[in-house]
């Protein structure tokens, strides 16, 4: 990336966190209209959530390597309420508690992280923030990210044990504490996201 290309992207990313506007925090219409709706999901999986899931990372091994020339790419699972890492041959290698949009918030598609990202962001209007963000869709309105802090920074607790329960977030993809610093730091942008 080039120096102004890097400058440009910084410039966008210090506006999105200073007006929040993150999809995360955005009440919209569909998602508040419909707060019943939200998927359960019931199925057993390896990576089974716990109250405390939030916490820790999703499995009990390495994260895998990310380097773009290893050509690993994250699969969201609306329906398992897991985001996949996998190889170029599809083979998973980390599994990730997630919770997605509710009423089906969460653009599906072919995407790819994006360079915008950040430790945290709140948004006044939804009353709601998290940290570790990382975008993959409209350059900061789609994101990956912790579960959901207060304006105190402090972590809410009811969305935090639904993680890989429940889809409840306005559109982003939360994850584990250490599932998105994970992301954030370790997830190149232009890494493909495949959101199903």
């Amino acid at each position: 990336m080039t120096k102004f290309k890097r400058a440009i992207a910084m410039i966008i990313t210090a506006v999105i966190v200073a007006m929040g506007l993150t999809a995360c925090g955005q009440s919209t219409s569909k998602s508040t209209a419909n707060q019943n709706n939200k998927s359960n999901v019931t199925a057993k999986f390896s990576v089974k959530p716990s109250m405390d899931a939030w916490k820790h990372s999703s499995e009990k091994k390495a994260y895998p390597d990310m380097k773009l020339s290893n050509k690993n790419w994250l699969d969201v699972s609306i329906k398992n309420q897991r985001v996949y890492v996998k190889n170029k041959e599809g083979k998973v290698l980390y599994t990730m508690l997630c919770s997605t949009g509710n009423d089906d918030g969460t653009p599906r598609g072919t995407f790819h992280i994006q360079a915008e990202r950040g430790s945290h962001f709140y948004n006044a209007s939804s009353k709601e923030g998290a940290n570790y963000w990382t975008s993959f869709k409209d350059h900061g309105i789609y994101l990956f990210h912790s579960v959901p802090v207060n304006k105190d920074g402090k972590y809410l607790m009811k969305d935090a044990h639904e993680l890989g329960k429940v889809a409840n977030s306005h559109g982003c993809v939360r994850l584990s504490i250490p599932d998105a610093k994970w992301i954030n730091s370790s997830v190149p942008t232009g890494t493909k996201v495949v959101i199903h």
